[in-house]
């Protein structure tokens, strides 16, 4: 470059916007690469958020950053919150990307604003390419029946939420539900309804469990929730009250009528546990209630009806 960049900053705080003008066409094509290349080293959105965020600094200082994609559910905040902002929509072509919002306490120039849209060009083909990512990333994990996360998401998701809590000591707790007799439902009333009849029981297992609760589907007519910041008595909290929900309920699906009931094995996480050993002990819990009538719960030794 041919000025530090410093210089450059400190040249658009004392101009207008025609010496902006001039000051964008030094602003090289080298530093574009340069910026360009950094933000390809991510497929995070909040990760080039970050980055793209660090780069701009240089030049316009900030002191918060705030991007939403609503369509992805993706919300990175970062820094703090000031008086005056600076926000786009972001769009490469008819694609929209999300809204991108600079604060800080003093109000952004006109040179300033000049510069920054110059420098969002770089910004749009990388999250272009993120968001894509994420969102082959979020299909690859959704159930496609229930809408809700699947086994694979689970597998993922365990290894890091037990990591999470043994090093924070906080408590954790796992839940495996089974639809008691639901291949009855098939053989009378077809697949059809029993597709339906799991759609219903996934979106009342989701009224019940708390927001910061972990939902999927384990496969067939088995489902898991993960609790965080749990312990035993909030565990079979949660799991009666799913339970007696289910059962109260009934579910109506392409005129049937029908009448069910889950069973659920609980475990809380352990100093040592593992999430085969957490699972394991769910599993043992759920197989216990099955075999022991159905429509209850089961935790260590002890059955809750």
């Amino acid at each position: 470059m041919n000025k530090p960049l410093q210089h450059i900053a400190d040249a658009i705080n004392g101009r207008g916007l025609s010496g902006s003008r001039s000051l964008l066409h030094d602003f090289t094509l080298e530093k574009e690469l340069e910026i360009a290349q950094s933000l390809q080293t991510s497929l995070d959105p909040t990760r080039l958020i970050e980055l793209f965020s660090k780069e701009v600094a240089a030049l316009i200082p900030h002191q918060g950053v705030r991007y939403r994609n609503d369509d992805l559910d993706v919300l990175v905040k970062l820094g703090t919150q000031a008086r005056h902002s600076c926000s786009y929509k972001l769009n490469l072509g008819d694609e929209p990307l999300g809204k991108l919002t600079f604060r800080r306490n003093r109000k952004f120039t006109d040179a300033e604003i000049a510069t920054l849209e110059h420098m969002l060009c770089t910004l749009l083909y990388p999250l272009r390419n993120a968001l894509l990512y994420q969102d082959a990333l979020q299909l690859a994990q959704k159930d496609p029946l229930t809408g809700i996360c699947n086994r694979a998401a689970l597998d993922e998701t365990l290894q890091r939420e037990l990591s999470h809590a043994q090093r924070r000591e906080t408590g954790c707790a796992l839940l495996i539900l089974d639809i008691d007799h639901f291949k009855d439902v098939n053989d009378r009333y077809g697949h059809i309804v029993g597709d339906c009849a799991i759609r219903a029981i996934a979106g009342m297992v989701a009224a019940c469990k708390r927001d910061g609760d972990l939902l999927f589907r384990y496969g067939g007519e088995e489902f898991v929730v993960l609790m965080r910041d749990a312990d035993l008595e909030g565990a079979v909290l949660l799991a009666e009250r799913i339970r007696g929900h289910i059962e109260r309920n009934p579910c109506i699906c392409s005129g049937a009528d029908l009448h069910m009931t889950v069973s659920i094995g609980v475990s809380i996480l352990q100093p040592h546990d593992s999430p085969v050993s957490l699972f394991a002990r769910a599993d043992q819990s759920l197989y216990r209630a099955k075999r022991d009538g159905r429509n209850r719960i089961c935790v260590a030794e002890d059955c809750y009806q």
